[in-house]
């Protein structure tokens, strides 16, 4: 499902409609799955974290993140810890405090970025068996 989500390009949010709520953020979460709806200070995000065995690697994925980002003219929050190996991405919309079509298309695309390097293959989230 995540296919037609990386195939979507993100619109201009220009901040005056309100975020998505209940049902229209289950129907895209389903698109995401291995993507954690948080909530931080009353702001509904999108969260992931993706665990390397190296700080190069983690380094060459956030980069790739950010020229995604760049890409597609969005924002997102990463958080690295070197000493552990892991980046966690989390999408949001700023202009409407909490989340728009356009997190979870960027969601879609980050694990494309992930598994397009093949580090999906040889690494799993820390909470995935």
């Amino acid at each position: 499902m995540t296919d037609k989500l990386t195939q979507m390009k993100c619109s201009v949010c220009h901040g005056d409609g309100p975020p998505l709520m209940g049902k229209e953020i289950d129907k895209l979460l389903v698109q995401v799955p291995k993507w954690n709806l948080v909530e931080w200070d009353g702001v509904k995000h999108l969260e992931r974290t993706f665990k390397f065995h190296s700080f190069s690697r983690a380094l060459a994925f956030a980069d790739g993140v950010e020229e995604l980002a760049l890409k597609e003219r969005c924002e997102p929050v990463t958080i690295f810890d070197a000493a552990q190996g892991w980046v966690t991405v989390a999408w949001w919309t700023d202009k409407i405090m909490g989340l728009h079509q356009n997190d979870f298309i960027m969601a879609a695309k980050t694990d494309l970025v992930y598994s397009s390097n093949g580090w999906s293959s040889r690494h799993r989230r820390s909470s995935e068996p």
